[in-house]
């Protein structure tokens, strides 16, 4: 097993980092600036900046939000939310950010995906899935892809897109349960596997970190390769090094 990543993601909206449940009911956390510099400083394997309101408002990412924190990190940075082009990426690339993820763009416009591993290489681009558990017996795909924060199903089924994100030419996915997000309640073990298991690069498990014992299940029953979580970090519940300390009492190689 290669080492696990912890990665805390800062949700951004109004220049602030705030926190919710399953994308909504947000509430302050912090200021990014004073989030980005703790976490680097407790050792945080690497930074997601997501400006969550973008997409819905159809904008571009806030450039001035992402240069305070670029400013300041010192590990490997990502940032995602209203991407919707190669200038959204080399915009953000030029002012120093080492990785970009797109969302809902990918899926409008799947070419995007090759076209930026073209431009920047694979290992700057990240295609971040948002999906929903939908009821056995509705009709509907088991396993859905949504957009737009959340708030618009595709009727894409998730697995399948993993594998085209992969086949066109992402280095890594950033999986997120809409259903779990926030509730502090566990990862969705069944997406996350399910997907982890159908590719052969990376997935980052999202949504729903509660307590530590919910990393542990993320990667040995979810088979992810990084865990990202919000509120347990923002609001001082769980540490980077405690996080660390409790995956390699058990086993699980981290970075120190």
């Amino acid at each position: 097993m290669k080492q696990i990543k912890i990665i805390p993601c800062l949700d951004v909206k109004d220049g602030r980092v705030v926190k919710g449940v399953n994308f909504e009911n947000l509430r302050d956390a912090r200021d990014p600036v004073e989030a980005a510099v703790a976490y680097c400083r407790e050792g945080a394997d690497e930074l997601v900046f997501l400006d969550i309101f973008a997409t819905v408002e159809n904008r571009s990412t806030r450039l001035e939000w992402v240069k305070r924190v670029c400013d300041v990190v010192t590990i490997p940075f990502a940032v995602g939310g209203g991407i919707g082009s190669i200038e959204d990426m080399k915009a953000l690339l030029d002012l120093g950010v080492d990785k970009v993820s797109i969302n809902t763009a990918a899926v409008r416009t799947p070419e995007l995906i090759g076209e930026a591993v073209k431009e920047f290489g694979r290992e700057r681009l990240v295609v971040a899935i948002d999906g929903r558990k939908n009821p056995v017996g509705s009709g509907l795909h088991r396993l859905e892809v949504v957009v737009r924060s959340g708030n618009e199903a595709t009727g894409i089924e998730i697995v399948d897109w993993a594998k085209r994100v992969e086949e066109m030419g992402a280095s890594e996915i950033l999986l997120t349960s809409k259903d779990a997000d926030g509730t502090k309640e566990g990862y969705d073990l069944e997406m996350t596997r399910a997907v982890a298991e159908a590719v052969s690069i990376p997935v980052t498990a999202s949504g729903g970190a509660g307590k530590l014992e919910h990393l542990y299940d993320a990667v040995v029953t979810g088979k992810a390769a990084a865990v990202l979580a919000a509120s347990v970090f923002h609001f001082g519940e769980i540490s980077i090094s405690e996080a660390k300390q409790y995956l390699k009492e058990r086993g699980i190689p981290v970075r120190t």
